[in-house]
């Protein structure tokens, strides 16, 4: 954020959201753009080069406007933390309607996802490189190399295990599914608890290599490149590591809600 102080922030928060004061929202905004360069700028690692950076945060600030207009200060909730997740998805929505993702590339991502569940299911544990490439009838240097299509071309991110679609198709952020300390359905807090069960024990299981590349990555919020030197490996085998991980997790949190058929 800019040099305000925490008291000025909490005036203009008052002065737009009590008052309707749009100058109150500019300053906000303005306050608040170096969270657009920041998710940007870790968002715009591994995409195709043709994608710039500066277009991520033309995408971003419509997001963080949005989190701006949406957020109810009174809510136990960092701002921040609402707007990343808002920011995220409008530079996610965006890059997925330019539809630059070759249809090849996904559909050797979902062949990747099942053939980690089913092995997972069979071999009650996370299946190695190898047995994959076996079960989806490539080499292990085959299988690395569609790793690499597959990270380059992707916006995949452990974020998006965390959107839940609603009746009407439209899809909202994990941070707006937290209870409302007025609301009187507890349901939702329940649903929520357990889905954080449920992350949690699918990154528990993963292979130790997969489980610290997340950790750094989402929880240290180091780039690709500062832990391929915590681990001593290239940032393109860090961007595998994380593929695979994202793969791994995407493929056993959906065959929870649809099992995967064992043969």
């Amino acid at each position: 954020m800019s040099r305000l102080e925490e008291h000025q922030v909490r005036e203009l928060w008052s002065r737009y959201k009590h008052h309707g004061d749009q100058g109150a929202r500019d300053r906000l905004i303005l306050a608040y753009a170096p969270l657009v360069k920041y998710v940007a700028g870790r968002m715009s690692n591994g995409l195709p080069a043709h994608i710039e950076e500066s277009d991520l945060i033309s995408y971003g600030l419509l997001g963080l406007i949005g989190a701006i207009e949406r957020f109810d200060p009174a809510r136990e909730i960092k701002f921040e933390t609402y707007a990343v997740s808002r920011i995220k998805g409008s530079i996610i929505d965006e890059l997925r309607s330019l539809d630059w993702v070759p249809r090849s590339v996904r559909s050797k991502a979902r062949e990747i996802e099942k053939a980690c569940a089913l092995l997972e299911n069979r071999l009650h544990r996370a299946p190695t490189d190898q047995e994959i490439a076996e079960h989806i009838g490539v080499s292990v240097d085959e299988f690395q190399v569609t790793l690499s299509q597959i990270a380059t071309a992707s916006i995949v991110a452990l974020d998006e295990l965390w959107a839940i679609s609603g009746s009407d198709g439209d899809q909202s952020a994990l941070i707006d599914t937290i209870e409302d300390p007025k609301s009187n359905d507890p349901s939702r807090m329940l649903d929520l608890s357990e889905m954080k069960s449920r992350l949690a024990a699918a990154i528990d299981a993963l292979p130790k290599r997969e489980k610290i590349v997340i950790a750094l990555y989402y929880y240290e919020n180091l780039t690709l490149r500062e832990i391929g030197e915590v681990l001593g490996v290239t940032e393109s085998r860090v961007s595998q590591l994380h593929t695979k991980a994202i793969l791994r997790l995407k493929g056993r949190l959906r065959d929870e809600i649809e099992p995967a058929s064992i043969g």
